[in-house]
């Protein structure tokens, strides 16, 4: 195989992803609570040693290989394409974004480490740091999406109150009477939740699993705004447009470079 067109065509599609990653963030730069995601590449070779192996409890994990020498008819091959980059995954950025004072009772920004959970109506639970929160039709806290907001007992019911407000502890009044406790959580490394859409994460193996924060701090009347910079992903963005414009030029050089050498030998 020529491995200088497979190294400028990878380049090409490493940075494809880059630009739909950019282009994410940018679409959610007045996203409340949303945070950036970060492009992550891999070695070509290192995700080929990698096999799903399904292990005696059903569930299938990846496990790493010894790497393996290929051989054709005896001939052992020559080199390889360790060059290559190939997209792995999307990590996000845990950098917190800016306060905006709304002054609104049920809005809320989690003052340090730590999500709000929510739930859907399937039962599936998600996490957020988006806490412009308002009372569902079922008389419980909700999110703008209709999942209702977790607290230490499950959902917080507010029901026919003339007034509710979130305290900075996560306590919920309704009626001036507390009607629950906001419960936040921790992942031990929270860059690799994954994103769901709807500004929801999901937890996973390597995000860890969820931990209750057991000294709730908020601060209430506010909002943390997206931490996307437009300027840095404008940034991004050229320099993937660039690389895109470079590995294209080096896929097309080795193209014509190999039309030649392929013409050349035809004569002999």
């Amino acid at each position: 195989m020529n491995r200088g067109l497979y190294s400028a065509c990878s380049a090409m599609l490493v940075q494809e992803t880059h630009l739909d990653v950019v282009t994410n963030n940018l679409a959610n730069v007045d996203t409340v609570g949303y945070r950036r995601r970060v492009p992550v590449n891999a070695e070509f070779s290192a995700l080929m040693d990698r096999i799903e192996k399904v292990s005696e409890d059903g569930e299938t994990k990846i496990v790493t290989v010894p790497p393996f020498t290929m051989n054709w008819k005896g001939k052992q091959i020559i080199g390889g394409i360790a060059l290559s980059n190939v997209y792995s995954e999307s990590s996000m950025d845990t950098r917190p974004g800016v306060v905006r004072t709304t002054e609104a009772p049920l809005d809320v920004t989690v003052d340090g480490p730590g999500f709000f959970a929510v739930q859907d109506a399937e039962g599936n639970t998600y996490y957020t740091r988006q806490g412009n929160f308002l009372v569902g039709r079922d008389g419980t806290l909700a999110t703008l999406d209709g999942m209702s907001v977790q607290g230490d007992g499950g959902p917080i019911a507010i029901e026919e109150a003339t007034s509710a407000q979130i305290l900075d502890n996560g306590q919920v009044l309704a009626d001036g009477e507390v009607v629950g406790q906001l419960a936040l959580y921790t992942f031990e490394n929270p860059t690799y939740l994954q994103q769901t859409g709807r500004n929801n994460l999901s937890a996973n193996d390597d995000s860890g699993a969820p931990v209750a924060v057991e000294d709730v701090r908020l601060a209430a009347g506010t909002l943390e705004m997206s931490n996307v910079s437009v300027v840095e992903e404008m940034v991004r963005m050229i320099e993937a447009q660039r690389a895109y414009e470079g590995a294209s030029k080096a896929l097309m050089t080795h193209d014509e470079q190999t039309g030649k050498l392929i013409a050349s030998y035809g004569r002999q």
